[in-house]
């Protein structure tokens, strides 16, 4: 199966002469009467980091990848204990494989885990999930502007910015694209 270029979005994952990559970054550009699409792109099995231009219209190929539902359960170092909710199997994955996720992970969330020939190379995270504040600099009252943000360390070991009300010990929403808050969430 193949995929053109107008569908590329960050997170998506390509193969080029047989080796799978991920899209980090993209950015579109119209050069005299063609338009290309620079791409950032990360060998999914070395990890490796290279630059692509691609026509656009272009088509490359999807890779074969297999996806199974995951729950992540715990860690021992940078060891990731994981079970297939399926067939109840459990599985460790090292933490390079999924390192852009690891700071936002909470034990028991479900979770896609992405598998290319047997071995597994990366992980997803829902669209949105939900993580408590573990520490932010205090808001004060009257603080509703939601265009100046702060930085709030996640009871994950994440961070993300938030807007300056936002306090210690509140529940917020990310959206998971790009690791951005969205709202809190009422208590």
């Amino acid at each position: 199966m193949q995929i053109s270029t107008s569908d590329f979005k960050r997170g998506l994952r390509i193969e080029i002469d047989g080796t799978p990559y991920k899209i980090i970054e993209m950015t579109h550009i119209q050069q005299k009467r063609r338009a290309v699409i620079k791409t950032k792109l990360k060998n999914i099995l070395t990890g490796s980091i290279a630059e692509r231009t691609f026509l656009s219209g272009e088509r490359v190929d999807k890779p074969d990848l297999e996806e199974k539902e995951m729950e992540f359960l715990y860690s021992e170092g940078d060891i990731y204990h994981f079970m297939d909710i399926e067939t109840y199997e459990q599985m460790s994955i090292d933490r390079k494989v999924i390192e852009d996720v690891v700071p936002y992970m909470k034990e028991n969330e479900k979770m896609t885990v992405q598998f290319y020939n047997g071995s597994p190379i990366s992980a997803d995270l829902p669209q949105f999930i939900e993580v408590e504040i573990e520490e932010t600099d205090p808001g004060f009252k009257g603080d509703t502007v939601t265009t100046s943000f702060k930085p709030a360390k996640l009871i994950t070991g994440g961070t993300v910015m938030v807007p300056l009300f936002v306090s210690t010990g509140d529940v917020i929403k990310i959206g998971t694209e790009d690791f951005r808050y969205v709202e809190r969430i009422k208590k």
